[in-house]
């Protein structure tokens, strides 16, 4: 958990506020084609995600409730709420439809594999051991990014045992539930993050651990705002500690990089790669630089 916060200042450097770049980065060109198919704009889409989220007080309540469970400022899971439905889905109706949306799946049959082969039964060949070592089979987060870094490395577009397998990452390949896309809910979870999450979840809440053969339960914390909100806290508060711990860097106080980061994921390499770098701070992308440039209006909210 985050040291005290006299401990903190002495430890660590705190990342200034606002943006570092003055223009906004480039909006990747799927973002672009997903805004152009619905005949609507980025600035559209903000302004309807905000006014959904001003007329929902009762999510807004939930949202500071989960936030100070995991110790984290609400701004930040606003920021990745905003973030997610102005550039990577295509609208926010309420929280109520995901709701509906979680219960309408709820007797469906879901199983996480790959050519009929479950996941879990995947991760059981030789080329995974060195995950069930060294401490990663101790901590969910530690153990499902080995294993997705293995497939990335060793089975992604080659041929293993005389079988080639796909140029899809780890979740593309075994995560796609009905094939309705990579993401669900309100806060555009992948299974895999889910995944990744549950112990830190668990120790953090009433919800039970959860595995890959659990995949209707997976997939209803993807979609059920109850659950998902906590994963999202999660990964938030996930990000904070990858920065301080491997780069000595809070940045805790600037919303616009934690959404970066909840927009991009690989939190513990990016940290590294960022101390690597000689940077003086880590930047934000188009998506944190938006919460960044947009963030009274966020607050206002609260």
């Amino acid at each position: 958990m985050p040291l005290a916060p006299d401990v903190q200042a002495a430890s660590y450097r705190l990342v200034p506020e606002g943006n570092r770049n003055k223009a906004q980065p480039e909006i990747p060109f799927a973002s672009a084609r997903r805004t152009a198919a619905s005949s609507s704009s980025y600035d559209a889409k903000f302004q309807r995600v905000l006014a959904v989220l001003r007329s929902d007080r009762q999510l807004i309540a939930d949202i500071k409730r989960v936030a100070a469970r995991y110790k984290i400022d609400p701004i930040h899971m606003i920021g990745a709420i905003v973030g997610e439905h102005t550039y990577n889905y295509d609208t926010l109706d309420s929280a109520q439809s995901y709701y509906v949306k979680a219960l309408s799946y709820a007797g469906v049959p879901l199983r996480f594999q790959y050519n009929g082969e479950p996941v879990s039964q995947f991760v059981q060949r030789p080329q995974f051991e060195r995950c069930r070592k060294n401490g990663h089979d101790e901590d969910s987060n530690a153990l499902w990014t080995c294993y997705e870094n293995t497939w990335n490395a060793t089975f992604r577009g080659k041929t293993v045992d005389g079988t080639r397998f796909p140029r899809l990452n780890f979740n593309e390949a075994f995560f796609q539930p009905l094939f309705a896309g990579q993401s669900f809910g309100l806060g555009q979870l992948s299974p895999l993050t889910i995944l990744k999450m549950t112990d830190s979840v668990a120790r953090q809440s009433r919800f039970k651990r959860l595995n890959a053969d659990d995949a209707r339960e997976v997939y209803q914390a993807t979609m059920d705002p109850n659950i998902s909100l906590h994963y999202m806290a999660a990964i938030i508060q996930d990000s904070i500690e990858a920065y301080r711990v491997t780069a000595r860097v809070d940045i805790s106080g600037n919303p616009g990089i934690t959404a970066t980061l909840y927009n991009l994921g690989d939190p513990w390499g990016r940290a590294a790669r960022f101390r690597a770098s000689g940077n003086a701070w880590p930047q934000e992308n188009y998506y944190g630089w938006l919460v960044n440039d947009r963030l009274e209006d966020l607050k206002g909210l609260l």
